[in-house]
């Protein structure tokens, strides 16, 4: 088991940008697969990115490829999502999530059985 925080969130015009973090304590010398989700009233969570245990593979949500970056920093235990280009559309809470994996990554919710509380990003127009 990891425990996840994130922390970045924040108020942001259209077309400006932010960067999340989610900090890992516990067990972190296990490999985990990292994602990115985010939720809005009233909808389904839904998958943002995700990032192999040693970084090497990505996969994004057709709505962010190419405005959102996942990167990890295992050093440091830290995951991050760099969110540029920002829509109102992408207002949400954002959260982090990991599971125990050997090089997988992972788009679902159930994929995953570690999450932190979420942080609020909201892109006003």
């Amino acid at each position: 088991q990891v425990q996840l925080v994130e922390s970045g969130g924040g108020l942001v015009q259209a077309g400006g940008s932010l960067r999340l973090s989610c900090a890992a304590s516990g067990r972190t010398s296990f490999n985990y697969a990292m994602g990115w989700f985010r939720q809005a009233p009233g909808k389904e969570r839904e998958f943002v990115a995700t990032i192999s245990t040693s970084g090497s593979t990505t996969n994004y949500a057709d709505s962010v490829k190419g405005r959102f970056t996942i990167s990890r920093d295992n050093a440091k235990n830290m995951v991050y999502l760099q969110m540029d280009s920002l829509k109102p559309e992408d207002t949400a809470i954002y959260y982090c999530a990991a599971r125990i994996s050997i090089g997988g990554i992972y788009t679902t919710p159930s994929s995953y059985n570690n999450w932190g509380q979420g942080t609020q990003v909201t892109v006003s127009s």
